[in-house]
């Protein structure tokens, strides 16, 4: 009779990626090995074996996690009864305070998302492609005059490429914290796209 995982399989198996999002978003996906993620998490490369069958299952693990985590916040985010702009300001806000917690992980879906194959790569894509249409769906619903003049997705993409780049010159230990970065570039983008939309008018 085959042996049953132990209990603490999805721990380990977790903390384990949480050590790869680390190095691959550090030396890059091709420039991290195997026995340097066994290492990192502190076991021996036949015991990674049996939670990753191999780096790139870890690759892929890392980009679909993230981006799974990124599209269930969108959808308890519209669930919600909320004004337009309240909305947008929930997922600005939630946005930035999920990269606080994983932007290892995102720097991973960013830099390395070349090297999946076709099927994982569209897979991913699509799903991100969710995430970009519902918040250039929230511009749309406080601002209509963007939306006609198909300014949303583009001031969606302007968003995306200020949050995600945050992290990569943000340090935890300046002035500013969290909290601070989820207010500052809420109120720079709702108040950015106001002044868009009354230039457009």
């Amino acid at each position: 009779m085959p042996r049953g995982r132990a209990a603490s399989f999805p721990q380990q198996r977790d903390a384990i990626l949480q050590h790869a999002a680390r190095l691959f978003a550090e030396r890059g996906f091709a420039g991290t090995s195997m026995n340097e993620l066994a290492g990192a998490a502190g076991i021996s490369k036949a015991s990674l074996y049996h939670y990753y069958e191999d780096k790139y299952r870890l690759l892929v693990a890392i980009a679909e996690g993230h981006i799974d985590r990124l599209t269930a916040l969108v959808d308890e985010v519209t669930a919600q009864a909320l004004a337009p702009e309240a909305r947008l300001r929930r997922l600005i806000a939630r946005f930035v305070d999920e990269y606080a917690d994983a932007h290892a992980h995102h720097q991973v879906l960013v830099q390395d998302i070349k090297y999946l194959d076709a099927a994982d790569g569209q897979r991913i894509r699509d799903k991100e492609r969710r995430v970009v249409a519902a918040f250039a769906g929230a511009i749309a619903a406080v601002h209509p005059g963007l939306a006609a003049a198909s300014l949303e997705k583009p001031l969606t993409m302007l968003l995306f490429g200020m949050i995600n780049w945050m992290f990569t010159w943000f340090r935890e230990d300046g002035r500013l914290d969290y909290d601070d970065m989820s207010r500052l570039v809420t109120a720079f983008v709702v108040g950015g796209l106001a002044q868009v939309a009354a230039d457009e008018a």
